[in-house]
């Protein structure tokens, strides 16, 4: 479905002109790409192909990009769309097309600076042990970062820390949406737009941020020796095989097909007789 809602969106010009659409187009744009290569790295590792250490950094670094991209824009769509209903009649003079193309290609710098920077450090220190990159996998390469140098940890828990300060924005941006437009009446009925909105909105959230935090508690355990490393592998494979794929499958089904445009335009595609409307 991810490639139909970026077709429709790049398709169709009236729909990539505004602001929304193409945040959204770049979110799921940075989710392909993350599953992509994760696809790919989890078949290269079911056969069993041992990568060179080059090619294997090269791969860690796509899905840090791919994954920065898409919690950076993330918090993005979050900021648009607090903007567009705290200040309806500036919001095209805060985000027109023209601002909204330069902010998406600044996310897509800060998404290749962060990563670029820490592996910069990991490589210049020499933190990237062949034992650490024997195998090219995520999970495991994550639990073994723990047991390494002291400064490997300290990447580590600096990309967590700028994880969940780009999470804890995303939810006060919501609390503050919330409590400011409760008064206005488009929270009476549990069956409303906005009430259903926000409840995907937040059901995907929560996706985004639950594995995140259990890879953060079960790191700290493995850390303070309250776990044996075979366990922490396990929960390791556990949250980035399923956890931390499942909120980019959901992420287009709850935000892109709720779009009146996206989805008329799907329907239109798959439409075989096209009725003229009187």
């Amino acid at each position: 479905i991810i490639p139909t809602i970026l077709f429709v969106i790049f398709s169709r010009f009236r729909i990539r002109q505004e602001t929304r659409y193409m945040l959204l187009g770049n979110a799921l744009l940075s989710d392909l790409i993350y599953l992509l290569f994760y696809a790919l790295l989890a078949a290269l590792n079911a056969a069993h192909v041992h990568l060179p250490k080059e090619a294997c950094v090269l791969l860690l670094f796509l899905l840090a990009v791919a994954y920065c991209g898409g919690l950076f824009t993330a918090a993005a769509i979050v900021l648009d769309t607090y903007i567009a209903v705290l200040f309806p009649l500036r919001y095209i003079a805060i985000l027109p097309p023209s601002r909204t193309k330069k902010l998406i290609v600044l996310l897509w710098m800060c998404s290749g600076a962060f990563p670029g920077i820490l592996f910069l450090v990991l490589s210049s220190t020499h933190s990237f042990v062949p034992r650490v990159l024997e195998m090219c996998s995520v999970p495991v390469i994550l639990i073994l970062t723990l047991n390494g140098t002291d400064t490997m940890k300290l990447c580590f828990w600096l990309s967590t820390i700028v994880i969940f300060l780009c999470l804890s924005l995303i939810f006060c941006c919501y609390a503050s949406l919330y409590f400011k437009t409760k008064q206005s009446g488009i929270w009476e009925s549990i069956r409303s737009r906005a009430s259903i909105t926000f409840l995907m909105h937040n059901t995907v959230l929560f996706f985004y941020f639950f594995p995140l935090l259990a890879l953060f508690v079960e790191s700290f355990l493995c850390v303070n020796v309250v776990i044996r490393l075979q366990t922490g592998i396990q929960v390791s494979l556990t949250v980035c095989n399923v956890l931390m794929i499942l909120p980019k499958v959901l992420f287009p089904f709850l935000y892109g097909l709720r779009y009146r445009e996206i989805s008329a335009s799907l329907r239109s595609m798959v439409r075989r007789r096209h009725f003229r409307q009187v």
